[in-house]
C-alpha cells in the first residue's frame, strides 16, 4: 500500500486514495492528528504523539518536540539513555503512523508520499527521505505542501489559466506557492517562505509578553514550569481565534498569575512576524511576475492560519477573502493523499501533471578583478536561479584567475546572497587543468542539473580536451551516509516501543500525570485514581481496563472545566 503522509512540526496524519477518495487513518486513540512528540519513559521505551505531548509537561527532560525545524542539521537530542538525530525522531513518528494505517487496513505500507515545506533545502529534503528509510518504507516522491494543498482543494479540476496562491502557515513553517493550472498541468510559477516562522512563534510571543508583565525570566523556571506556562498559552492562543478576548491563570509557586489578551494587543506583539510573512509573500508575487488581481483564488491551510490576524493581512493585501473551507489541519495531508492516488495511477483520477520550481539559486563561488586586476575573491555566480521549473539544467563557462593553475575548485553553494560564503555550502569538485597554460585556454564548463527528486548533478568540462568530471549531490554535510542509515536503522530496531493497543492506557496516565503537575489543590485526588487505574492495568482485564479508563477521561475531563 502506498499512502500520503504529512510530517508536520506539531502534528502529524497519514492517509491512502481509496474508493471514496483521500481519506485518513485514525490513530490508536481515535484522532487524526498524532502531536509530533516523542518520548522516552523511566523503561527506556519509546512514547509518540499525544501521550508524549502531555509528558512535555511531566517530564520535560525525556520529551522532545518541533524537531522538524532540526533536519538536515546533526544535532543529537538525548532522552533517556537513547540520543537521537532528526532523522530518527521523524523515524518514530513516521513508525506509529505507519502502524494506524496498517491497524486500520490490515495491509502493509510499503511506500509513502510525504509532504515538505516548499523552501525545504536540499539538506532538509535528503533528511526526510533518510527518516523514511529508517521508518522502513520507500519514500520515491516528496511533494511541496503547497501543491498538497492545491490539490487537496481539487484546484487541479478548476478551469484552465486560473492562477492561485497557496498559504501555508504551520506549527513551525510557512511557506507560500503561486501556481497555475492549465490542460492538466499543476503548475508553480514561484515558490517562497521561511523554515523558522510558524505557529510556535506566536507563541513566543505570548510568553515574553506574560514573562514581562509578571517580572519573571523563563531561565529562571524550571523545565516542568516552563511546560505548564506554555501549554496555558497554548490554549490562549487557540481561543483568540472564537473570542475577543482571553483570560489566562497560572500558579506559580504560591501565587496565581492572572493576565488578560486580547485580540487586538496579540496582533500588535506580533508585528514583527506578521512583517516575516509578508515579505515572502511579496517576493513570490514579484517572482511569479503577477499582481493581486491576477490571481483567481488564495488558499489558507496550517493549523496557525486559523489565527484572526492572518485571514486580515491576506485580505488587506489581496483584496479579497481567502478560501478555508478544507481543515487546514488536514489538507496537506490529503493532497499527499491524492498525490499518492496519482502515483497509481489511480482511474478515478483525471491525469495530472505536477510541476515544481527549486526553491533556492544554485552557483559556484567566483573571483572578480578590480580595478587594478587584483583577485577580488568569495563572489557567488548563480547557474540555476530560484524558482526554475525543474527538471532543470543550465549551463555556464568559467575559467581560471590566473595563467599556469593547476587545479581549479569549484564549490557549490545554495542561496541568495551575493557573497558565496553567506550561502549553504553543499559540496566541491576538483577540477586538475593542464599546467603551463593560459588562463583562457583552461576554460571550464561548469553544468548544474537539478531533478524532481531534488538530485542535483554538476558536470565540469575542460573544453581544450573535454575531459568531464562529474559530482553528484546525494549527500550533503550532516546528513547520514547510506553506512550510517543501515547502522541507526539497527539501533532502532532495538529500541522498545509500546504497541499500538495500548496507547489508550499510556495517554491516559500521561494526561493524569500532567493535571498532577499542574493543579496542586487536586493533587490528592488525581494520585488516588492514578494509583487506581494502574491497578487496574495490573488485572490485564480488558473489560475492566476500558471501563475505568473511560470513568477517568470523565474524572478528567470535570477536572480541566472547573480548573
Amino acid at each position: 500500500m502506498i499512502v500520503g503522509i504529512d510530517l508536520g512540526t506539531t502534528h502529524s496524519l497519514i492517509g491512502t486514495y481509496g474508493e471514496q477518495g483521500p481519506h485518513l487513518f485514525p490513530n490508536a486513540l481515535g484522532d487524526y492528528l498524532t502531536p509530533s512528540v516523542v518520548s522516552v519513559d523511566d523503561q527506556g521505551h519509546v512514547i509518540v504523539g499525544r501521550a508524549a505531548r502531555d509528558r512535555m509537561v511531566s517530564h520535560p527532560d525525556s520529551s522532545v518536540a518541533t524537531f522538524k525545524r532540526w533536519m538536515g542539521t546533526p544535532r543529537e537530542t538525548r532522552l533517556g539513555t537513547h540520543t537521537f538525530r532528526p532523522e530518527e525522531l521523524s523515524a518514530l513518528i513516521l513508525r506509529s503512523l505507519i502502524a494506524d494505517a496498517e491497524a486500520a487496513t490490515g495491509e502493509k505500507v510499503t511506500e509513502a508520499v510525504i509532504s515538505v515545506p516548499a523552501y525545504f533545502s536540499d539538506a532538509q529534503r535528503k533528511a526526510t527521505r533518510a527518516a523514511g528509510e529508517l521508518a522502513g518504507i520507500r519514500v520515491e516522491r516528496l511533494i511541496n505542501e503547497p501543491t498538497a494543498a492545491a490539490l487537496a482543494y481539487g484546484l487541479q479540476e478548476n478551469r484552465d489559466g486560473s492562477r492561485f496562491l497557496v498559504f501555508d502557515l504551520g506549527g513551525g513553517t510557512f511557506d507560500v506557492s503561486v501556481l497555475e493550472m492549465f490542460d492538466g498541468v499543476v503548475e508553480v510559477h514561484a515558490s517562497a517562505g521561511d523554515n523558522f516562522l510558524g505557529g510556535e512563534d506566536f507563541l513566543d510571543v505570548l510568553q515574553t509578553a506574560f514573562c514581562a508583565e509578571h517580572q519573571l525570566s523563563m531561565d529562571a523556571l524550571t523545565p516542568q514550569e516552563r511546560g505548564q506556562l506554555r501549554r496555558r498559552l497554548e490554549q490562549a492562543k487557540r481561543d483568540l481565534g472564537a473570542n475577543a478576548s482571553v483570560a489566562v491563570e497560572w500558579r506559580h509557586g504560591e501565587r496565581t498569575l492572572n493576565w488578560q489578551i486580547d485580540e487586538e494587543r496579540f496582533a500588535r506583539l506580533a508585528e514583527p512576524l506578521v512583517h516575516r510573512i509578508r515579505t515572502p509573500l511579496e517576493r513570490a508575487m514579484r517572482d511569479a511576475r503577477l499582481q493581486p488581481a491576477q490571481l483567481d483564488e488564495i488558499v489558507l491551510v496550517g493549523g496557525a492560519s486559523r489565527m484572526p490576524l492572518v485571514p486580515r493581512l491576506v485580505s488587506r493585501m489581496f483584496g479579497r477573502l481567502p478560501l478555508r473551507h478544507v481543515n487546514p489541519d488536514e489538507a496537506i495531508a490529503l493532497g499527499a493523499c491524492v498525490s499518492a492516488g496519482l502515483k497509481l495511477r489511480d482511474k478515478r483520477l483525471e491525469e495530472v501533471i505536477l510541476t515544481d520550481v527549486c526553491p533556492y539559486t544554485l552557483g559556484t563561488k567566483v573571483s572578480h578583478p578590480d580595478e587594478q586586476g587584483r583577485e577580488q575573491a568569495g563572489f557567488f555566480a548563480p547557474i540555476i536561479h530560484r524558482n526554475s521549473t525543474v527538471p532543470v539544467s543550465r549551463e555556464e563557462t568559467f575559467q581560471p584567475f590566473r595563467d599556469n593553475q593547476t587545479k581549479l575548485t569549484l564549490e557549490v553553494y545554495q542561496g541568495e546572497h551575493p557573497m558565496a560564503d553567506h550561502n549553504i555550502k553543499l559540496g566541491e569538485l576538483q577540477v586538475p587543468l593542464t599546467p603551463q597554460r593560459r588562463a583562457n585556454e583552461n576554460a571550464v564548463s561548469l553544468r548544474f542539473t537539478y531533478d524532481v527528486n531534488g538530485v542535483l548533478q554538476v558536470e565540469a568540462t575542460i573544453l581544450a580536451t573535454q575531459e568531464r568530471h562529474e559530482l553528484v549531490l546525494e549527500q550533503n554535510p550532516g546528513l547520514l551516509s547510506p553506512t550510517e542509515i543501515r547502522s541507526r536503522l539497527q539501533a532502532l530496531a532495538s529500541i522498545k516501543i509500546h504497541p499500538r493497543e495500548k496507547q489508550e492506557n499510556i495517554a491516559m496516565l500521561a494526561r493524569a500525570e500532567r493535571l498532577y503537575e499542574e493543579y496542586i489543590a487536586a493533587r490528592a485526588q488525581l494520585q488516588q485514581w492514578i494509583a487506581r487505574f494502574r491497578h487496574v492495568l495490573d488485572t490485564q482485564d480488558e473489560h475492566l481496563i476500558r471501563e475505568h479508563r473511560r470513568q477517568l477521561s470523565e474524572a478528567l475531563d470535570t477536572l480541566e472545566a472547573q480548573a
